[in-house]
C-alpha cells in the first residue's frame, strides 16, 4: 500500500493577494514531475478541498509528482472576489510560474475538475506546458472560442451521466479539435463520479505513465 504523501500548508503570492494552497510530495521526497490542480467553481461550493481535485492530486504524487492545489481569489482564504474564470486564469498562471520556478527543470502539468478543468484548458495556451488533465471541463461556460489548443499530451474524462457538463456536448466540442485530446468516457459516471474515484484515479495515472515524466 502506498504511504501517504508529504503535505504543507502554506500561501503563494497572486495577482490579487496571497492564495491558499497543500503542496504534497511524494512520502520519499524524490520527485520526478510537478502538476497543478484547479479546484471546481468557487460560487457552488468548489475549493481545492473537492474529492476529484484532492483525486487528481493524489493520482500525481502516486506517480512520484509534487502537486500543488490551491483556492481560486475569493476562496476560502485565499484573497479577492470571483472574476468569472478571467482572473482565476491569473490565479493559475501564477500557481504555474511558482511550481515552474520550484522545479525548473522537471515536466509540469496541470489537472482541473469542471470549471478548474476550463481555467486549465485555457492556461494550457497561454502557457507552455508538459501535460494536460481536464476532468468534466466546463468548457462553453468558460473556455469556449479557443484560439488555438494545447499542443501537450492531453487527457479528458467525463462520465456519460453528467448531470452538469453535457456528454454530447464535450463529444462535439473535442470532435472539433485537431488532432484533439484523448477522450475517457466513464459509463454511468457522473459529475462528481461518486463511487468512482479509484476509476479516475487509476485512468488518470495511467495516462501520466503512457506520456512520460
Amino acid at each position: 500500500m502506498a504511504k501517504p504523501p508529504s503535505t504543507k500548508r502554506l500561501f503563494i503570492d497572486g495577482p490579487v493577494g496571497r492564495l491558499e494552497a497543500i503542496f504534497e510530495l511524494p512520502e520519499d521526497e524524490v520527485v520526478v514531475g510537478c502538476v497543478v490542480v484547479c479546484h471546481p467553481h468557487p460560487q457552488h461550493g468548489g475549493t481545492m478541498h473537492n474529492k476529484v481535485a484532492h483525486t487528481l492530486a493524489r493520482a500525481f504524487v502516486r506517480k512520484g509528482f509534487a502537486a500543488l492545489r490551491f483556492n481560486f481569489r475569493g476562496t476560502e482564504q485565499s484573497d479577492g472576489e470571483f472574476d468569472d474564470a478571467v482572473g482565476e486564469l491569473d490565479d493559475a498562471l501564477a500557481a504555474i510560474e511558482w511550481m515552474r520556478e520550484k522545479y525548473s527543470e522537471l515536466p509540469l502539468w496541470v489537472a482541473g475538475f469542471s470549471f478548474g478543468a476550463a481555467v486549465a484548458v485555457k492556461a494550457a495556451v497561454r502557457t507552455e506546458i508538459d501535460g494536460l488533465i481536464s476532468v468534466a471541463p466546463a468548457i462553453s461556460r468558460f473556455a469556449s472560442g479557443l484560439e488555438t489548443q494545447p499542443g501537450c499530451p492531453w487527457l479528458i474524462v467525463q462520465g456519460d451521466q453528467d448531470e452538469l457538463v453535457d456528454i454530447e456536448e464535450t463529444v462535439e466540442w473535442v470532435d472539433g479539435l485537431e488532432p484533439g485530446p484523448e477522450l475517457l468516457i466513464i459509463s454511468d459516471g457522473e459529475h462528481f463520479f461518486h463511487g468512482r474515484l479509484v476509476e479516475l484515479r487509476d485512468a488518470v495515472t495511467d495516462f501520466v505513465e503512457r506520456n512520460g515524466h
